[in-house]
């Protein structure tokens, strides 16, 4: 279930009412002591007990919607919420200084000025891989409880999914 992309997904569509869907995957839950979940109409949180957790623990969400006869169900994995958000807060502050940088340091190479400051550029490029880096390693640490989620899902829903 290893993947590069940093929140691995699945889409699925299966036979049946959502309603009907939703509840057998809820009673699942209820009965397993694996996991913890929140249910809200036509979503499903899956997160590891509380006994087991981790700073890496994934969680999957589930979407459900009925079209016509079927169910589509998107399946997305991550880590906590405040934790992606370190991550996501990351890229965005790293793009934004080296747009920075980069306006910063050409307006001064236009001007025939010292552009030392470009070799900001490369490092908060490095600085972005390492923080990638670091997602897929955390990925990798949760890599145990990702796959105890997705068995318990298909065990539940009587399926094979593949996670892309």
């Amino acid at each position: 279930m290893s993947s590069l992309r940093i929140r691995p997904r699945f889409k699925q569509l299966i036979l049946g009412h959502q309603a009907d869907i939703e509840q057998q995957i809820h009673t699942a839950l209820a009965n397993e002591k694996q996991f913890v979940f929140n249910h809200l109409p036509g979503h499903i949180y899956i997160r590891i007990h509380p006994d087991n957790l981790h700073f890496w623990s994934p969680q999957l969400h589930l979407t459900f919607e009925q079209e016509g006869e079927n169910v589509v169900i998107r399946g997305l994995y991550g880590p906590n919420p405040s934790l992606w958000a370190v991550f996501f807060f990351g890229y965005i502050i790293l793009g934004l200084l080296a747009l920075f940088v980069g306006v910063w340091g050409f307006s001064l190479w236009s001007l025939g000025k010292d552009t030392t400051i470009l070799w900001g550029i490369p490092l908060l490029s490095v600085i972005a891989l390492l923080l990638y880096l670091a997602s897929q390693a955390g990925q990798k640490f949760g890599a145990q409880q990702m796959f105890d989620i997705h068995h318990f899902y298909e065990q539940t829903i009587k399926d094979k999914v593949e996670v892309s």
